[in-house]
């Protein structure tokens, strides 16, 4: 539930680390990546409801870039779900850990020199696709592919966050759909009864959290805002690339 509360928290503000910090603990506690994966988007369809509409609430939603992000994120959610279920996915995660290492480096440089400059991003509906594959076949990942790129393109850091954690609940409830039509199996009945505990305990503690996240990302400055993004990006995505080359 700690776990779980600290995680939303992070999550509803910076826009991002709900499933690379949930996803990385089940599987240290021992529970299949798939399974852990789909116990984490079950959490995640709760706590990404509550956070999305504590966002609506506060004006952190830009409608125009929501419709231009769910629907490629849905599809690329279902494709990821499927894929993951069916192979293993790692072999890109290196470049994928790295790419996010060196986004976060740059922004968190931008925040830190108040050099973010304002504009509307163009490439959009690519990052939609693969940040829903990533997050669907990684455990996690939405936010970290999306925000990051749509903030490296000079988007509004406030209301990128609010979009892309209220498109968040349509691409988790989506993943988790497909999880439950194609995962048949979730280790033996030990594995379910550790899975279901960590599940449920993930979700009472996100979604305590959740409206809080709102209320940060409205109140604190784009700069610091930016800061913040590029630090945890660096951190998350640096501990993840030095865990696998090590």
């Amino acid at each position: 539930m700690l776990i779980g509360f600290a995680a939303q928290l992070v999550d509803g503000a910076l826009g991002m680390a709900f499933g690379q910090i949930s996803s990385t603990l089940l599987i240290i506690m021992g529970v299949p990546p798939a399974a852990a994966s789909a116990g984490v988007h079950t959490a995640e369809t709760f706590t990404t409801a509550v956070s999305g509409i504590s966002h609506i609430a506060h004006r952190n939603v830009d409608w125009r870039l929501f419709v231009r992000i769910v629907i490629p994120g849905v599809i690329g959610g279902v494709l990821g779900a499927y894929v993951l279920t069916q192979i293993k996915a790692d072999d890109a995660k290196p470049f994928v850990l790295a790419y996010l290492t060196g986004l976060g480096l740059y922004l968190f440089y931008r925040g830190v020199m108040h050099r973010h400059t304002e504009r509307q991003p163009r490439i959009v509906e690519p990052l939609g696709l693969a940040g829903g594959f990533l997050d669907a076949a990684g455990g996690g990942g939405w936010g970290a592919i999306v925000t990051t790129n749509l903030l490296v393109q000079g988007s509004n850091p406030r209301k990128t966050i609010g979009t892309v954690n209220t498109a968040e609940f349509f691409v988790t409830i989506t993943i988790s759909a497909t999880f439950l039509a194609t995962l048949t199996f979730i280790g033996n009945a030990e594995d379910r009864a550790l899975l279901l505990k960590a599940t449920a305990g993930l979700l009472i503690g996100g979604v305590l959290a959740a409206p809080f996240g709102a209320s940060i990302a409205k109140r604190v400055n784009p700069d610091r805002l930016l800061t913040f993004v590029g630090a945890l990006v660096t951190l998350t995505s640096g501990y993840g690339l030095y865990r696998l080359l090590g």
